[in-house]
């Protein structure tokens, strides 16, 4: 599972969007209690300390902004 999980920023002019790589969902309770997924998506799982680096990479750059 190289570069897994990961929260790739892309570099748009027009937007800012994030494509998230992650371990796949599974786990029947978590997909149970989440409901019917459509069939052009699919569940990843990121964990906390991925989401808490880009917050703080968010923030750096709020920094750098002011």
């Amino acid at each position: 599972m190289d570069n897994s999980p990961t929260l790739f920023a892309t570099d748009r002019t027009d937007r800012r969007t994030y494509i998230a790589q992650g371990w796949k969902v599974t786990d029947p309770q978590a997909l149970a209690d989440i409901g019917p997924v459509p069939d052009h998506e699919t569940l990843i799982e990121i964990p906390e300390d991925v989401l808490k680096f880009y917050v703080r990479r968010y923030q750096e750059e709020q920094e750098e902004d002011r």
